[in-house]
């Protein structure tokens, strides 16, 4: 890995993977929807798709025709804190990805015609979620967990807020967020850092600086709760979760290895008991996400309804017991075996790579090498495990949203 600062305050990062010839480069804003004023919840989803439409160099035609043209990508995400535009090439066009980036990062059109087509696009995004239960439940756990906290809001808004954001408050936003200050450009594969740092400054070099992001307001304390959405829905889906410390604290390790022995895949807990032993799921996991200023770690559950009360029994006891009893010695060996593999896999494409690449300028963390995060979670002790589970793992700590008739 190498990062070069340039003198406007862009972090620029690469990491070269042997044996490809492919190139993945991204752009990442440090605003996402955790920023968004309550009133105009879903501006910078909106924003992020706004871009797309036009750029004072390039048609909405242009913009798609012009790296699918040379067989390669171009992608964006809103997440809770930062907003990101990449792109997937063959090596020998990584100049041109970065031309396209800069051009929808710095130079949007961001027209109130295209404001009003876009609107209903993202309208119809909103009815998706809704008329996808599982999604649903995740969108209505969230704002009862964490109780009016922007981590809670959905990233995409509501209708009303979306129905209500005019075009200057769009461009606005632009102005504001979209500046050199916190932005992060990353590439990963068959490239060169020389290179990617001359590239980025070429195309990057007339951004503003801009303001750095304010914090996002600390999460008050939670207490657990049991809500229930009535719904007609086939399904009674069924989401426990709790929140958890931020990214930079230590606990994200054990609570990691939880979360894989409690529902990461066919061995774990949930999965051998609520669908092999009573047959009462199809699909049970652990989810988890790590933030700035806290996390959440949580668990996922859709059944017939009227076996709703002893699936939510059964992950009740299951959580009882691991904050009871925390990890054997054989089962933490076992569970850091299978979270290692899956990292080890996980990090073989250099879109992977990327965003783990980016992630530590984004979260101004040291860079960890893969040898480095394997023996971290080599370190983790029972005592760890047993005192993290007793925390944040009890029942009763859990906001318990069931969703159905």
């Amino acid at each position: 890995m190498a990062v070069t600062t340039l003198a406007s305050g862009i972090q620029v990062l690469s990491e070269s993977i042997p044996g490809v010839r492919s190139a993945a480069v991204g752009v990442w804003v440090p605003r996402g929807a955790a920023h968004d004023r309550e009133e105009v919840l879903g501006a910078s989803h909106l924003l992020e798709h706004m871009v797309f439409r036009g750029t004072q160099h390039r048609s909405r035609e242009q913009i798609a025709l012009a790296l699918e043209s040379l067989g390669g990508s171009l992608d964006a995400f809103t997440s809770r804190e930062h907003t990101s535009f990449q792109a997937r090439v063959l090596d020998e066009h990584l100049p041109q990805a970065l031309d396209v980036l800069a051009d929808l990062v710095l130079f949007p059109r961001l027209l109130d015609e295209d404001l009003e087509l876009e609107r209903h696009v993202v309208l119809e995004e909103i009815s998706t979620i809704e008329d996808a239960p599982e999604d649903f439940a995740f969108e209505l756990h969230g704002r009862h967990l964490w109780d009016g906290h922007p981590y809670g809001a959905s990233i995409l808004g509501t209708r009303e807020t979306v129905s209500a954001i005019e075009g200057d408050t769009l461009r606005d936003l632009h102005r504001g967020r979209y500046g050199a200050a916190g932005m992060v450009v990353a590439a990963t594969g068959n490239v060169a850092h020389d290179e990617v740092v001359e590239l980025a400054a070429h195309y990057f070099g007339s951004a503003a600086h801009g303001a750095p992001a304010a914090p996002v307001a600390e999460p008050r304390s939670m207490e657990g709760r049991e809500v229930h959405v009535r719904r007609e829905t086939a399904q009674t889906h069924i989401v426990a979760g709790t929140v958890t410390p931020p990214r930079a604290d230590a606990r994200r390790y054990p609570l990691v290895l939880l979360a894989a022995a409690m529902g990461g895949g066919m061995s774990s807990r949930l999965f051998r008991r609520i669908r092999e032993e009573l047959g009462l799921a199809y699909s049970v996991y652990t989810f988890q996400s790590f933030y700035s200023r806290a996390g959440i770690s949580g668990i996922y559950a859709g059944t017939r309804h009227d076996a709703a009360c002893e699936v939510t029994g059964a992950i009740r006891e299951e959580l009882a017991t691991v904050a009871r009893d925390g990890l054997s010695r054989d089962d933490l060996d076992q569970i850091k075996s299978q979270v290692k593999g899956q990292i080890m896999l996980s990090l073989e494409s250099p879109g992977a790579r990327l965003y783990r690449l980016a992630g530590f300028a984004l979260h101004q963390e040291p860079f960890t090498t893969l040898d480095e995060l394997l023996s971290r979670i080599d370190r983790v002790t029972e005592a760890e495990v047993a005192e993290t589970a007793a925390e944040f793992f009890h029942p009763d700590r859990q906001c318990l949203l069931r969703l159905g008739p």
